[in-house]
């Protein structure tokens, strides 16, 4: 029986790396995982991590591929010996953090480059035999930031919206060859990436005005609280790419938490903003957490089931 053919980019750390040794070492050895990262170097924990998982001979294979370069996703995409890709799993994503007026140009220009051009990209190098195939699926790694205003996550939450915006407009196209596309919303996961954001946390703080270095302060303690309180582990979000992967008929969105959903809710009940922005405002710069945030930012706690597709 032919293996379906997964190629994910981002494969580094965090959920590509997990997602890769999930599908690798999954008991039925149905998949062949291309795993994908910007720099080959960078390959060591993902080699370690499938030795000691005891991922089959020929499950597993890591391919050099940078979302910012055309011609290295085209080299990634011939170096894929069956000559197909059944699953594509876009993941490579950059954060960037602080007040928006400090941000320099370079790490703006970067950020939107990986999350936005680089999905970009990749879908222009794959979608086309897939449409030829009539078969195909496409696995986007999304984010509550692509769903609701993040404070100081300004053009974070711009790339990720943008994201939004070009998954939904394709799963709408393309149902008639057989693709389909969805997105895994997820919300606070424990991995690497707050270390790896561009410019560092903060940017250029000295920058700011007194009274948004205060506000950024706080936010601070509102995302060491939420971290504690409701990341999950990587592996438990990958339970969620394989329902999409697996389901007959996938959604277009999927979530690996339920607990922020009230406030994207939100935004649609009252289309003016106004509801979401006070809720959103007074959750994460109150100057004492009052119980009610916790309703404010969603229902069931750690532990709790992924969310039913919407």
């Amino acid at each position: 029986m032919d293996r379906t053919v997964v190629l994910i980019t981002g494969c580094s750390s965090g959920i590509g790396l997990h997602l890769a040794l999930r599908l690798a070492s999954d008991p039925s050895q149905r998949f062949k995982v291309y795993a994908t990262l910007r720099d080959l170097r960078a390959q060591g924990p993902l080699r370690e991590a499938a030795q000691s998982r005891g991922c089959p001979p020929g499950s597993l294979e890591m391919l050099q591929l940078d979302v910012r370069d055309a011609d290295s996703v085209a080299a990634a995409r011939a170096r894929v010996t069956e000559g197909r890709v059944d699953v594509l799993v876009c993941n490579a994503g950059r954060g960037l953090l602080g007040p928006l007026e400090v941000q320099e140009a370079g790490a703006v220009g970067s950020v939107l480059d990986v999350n936005v051009a680089g999905t970009v990209r990749t879908l222009q190098a794959f979608l086309p035999d897939m449409k030829r195939r009539r078969s195909g699926r496409v696995l986007v790694t999304g984010s509550m930031g692509g769903l609701m205003g993040l404070p100081f996550n300004a053009v974070y939450c711009a790339s990720k919206f943008a994201i939004e915006g070009l998954c939904e407009s394709l799963a709408v196209m393309l149902p008639p060859f057989g693709v389909h596309v969805s997105l895994i919303e997820c919300g606070p996961v424990r991995t690497a990436f707050q270390e790896k954001l561009e410019g560092g946390p903060g940017g250029a703080l000295d920058r700011a005005d007194a009274e948004t270095r205060d506000l950024f302060s706080r936010y601070q303690r509102h995302l060491e609280r939420i971290f504690h309180e409701a990341a999950q582990d990587p592996e438990e979000v990958t339970e969620v790419f394989l329902a999409a992967l697996r389901a007959p008929r996938p959604a277009l969105r999927y979530f690996s938490t339920e607990r922020f959903l009230p406030l994207v809710r939100m935004r649609l009940t009252d289309p003016s903003g106004r509801s979401y922005v006070a809720a959103m405002h007074r959750a994460v710069f109150a100057d004492e957490p009052a119980e009610e945030s916790a309703a404010d930012l969603g229902g069931p706690g750690l532990g709790a089931p992924p969310a039913a597709p919407q």
